[in-house]
C-alpha cells in the first residue's frame, strides 16, 4: 500500500497534477465549506461579475454542514454532503481557479471534464464518520452567509484531514475503477 500524501493548501496546478486516482492524501491548512445553496449565491456573484467573499485561485471547497461544537471545540461533527449536489455549480467555480473539491459520492461527466479542463481535483472523505473528520479541524470562523446557519461558509484551518483522490486531472475516477476491479474479480 502506497503512503500518504501529505499536502498543504492551496494549491498549485503542478500539485494538483502529480496527484492520481486513489492516492490517500492528509490535508493541512486553509480550506472553505460550502453546500448547495452558498454555492448557488457564489455563481449567482459571479455571473453578475460581483466580488466573492474569498478568492477561490487555488482554493479547496469541502462540502459540509457542520453541527455545532460542543464546549471546548472549534467545530462539531464535519461529515461530508453528497457532491452531486454541487455538480450544477462546480464547473464555474474551477473556472475562477478553484482547484480541489472534497466530498461524498460520484461527480457527473460534465463536472469530471471540468476537472481535466481547469486542472481541479476531487477528493473523497469519510461518509458516516464527521465525529473522526472533525478532529482535523484546528479553528474555524464563518466568512459569509451567516444567515444559512449550518451552510454558511466557513473557513476552517485544518491538519492532516485523511482524503482519497476520486477524481484527477487525467481523466481517472477511482470509483469507476473499483467497479471494473470488483467485477474482474
Amino acid at each position: 500500500m502506497k503512503l500518504p500524501i501529505y499536502l498543504q493548501t492551496p494549491f498549485v496546478t503542478e500539485q494538483v497534477a502529480s496527484l492520481r486516482m486513489g492516492d490517500r492524501v492528509l490535508l493541512s491548512g486553509k480550506i472553505y465549506t460550502a453546500r448547495d445553496a452558498a454555492h448557488k449565491r457564489l455563481v449567482a456573484l459571479i455571473e453578475k461579475g460581483g466580488p466573492l467573499p474569498f478568492e477561490l485561485e487555488g482554493q479547496v471547497i469541502y462540502y459540509v454542514g457542520p453541527t455545532p461544537p460542543r464546549p471546548g471545540m472549534p467545530i462539531g461533527a464535519a461529515g461530508p454532503t453528497t457532491s452531486y449536489r454541487m455538480d450544477a455549480y462546480a464547473p464555474a467555480l474551477m473556472a475562477r481557479g478553484l482547484k480541489g473539491m472534497i466530498g461524498k459520492g460520484m461527480r457527473a461527466p460534465e463536472v469530471r471534464a471540468a476537472m481535466q479542463r481547469y486542472k481541479a481535483v476531487y477528493m473523497a472523505a469519510i461518509g458516516g464518520a464527521g465525529a473522526l473528520m472533525a478532529k482535523s479541524v484546528c479553528s474555524v470562523e464563518i466568512v459569509a452567509y451567516p444567515e444559512l446557519g449550518t451552510e454558511a461558509i466557513r473557513r476552517l484551518w485544518i491538519k492532516e484531514m485523511p482524503l482519497i483522490v476520486v477524481n484527477d486531472v487525467h481523466g481517472g475516477d477511482f470509483y469507476e475503477e473499483g467497479v471494473k476491479t470488483y467485477k474482474r474479480r
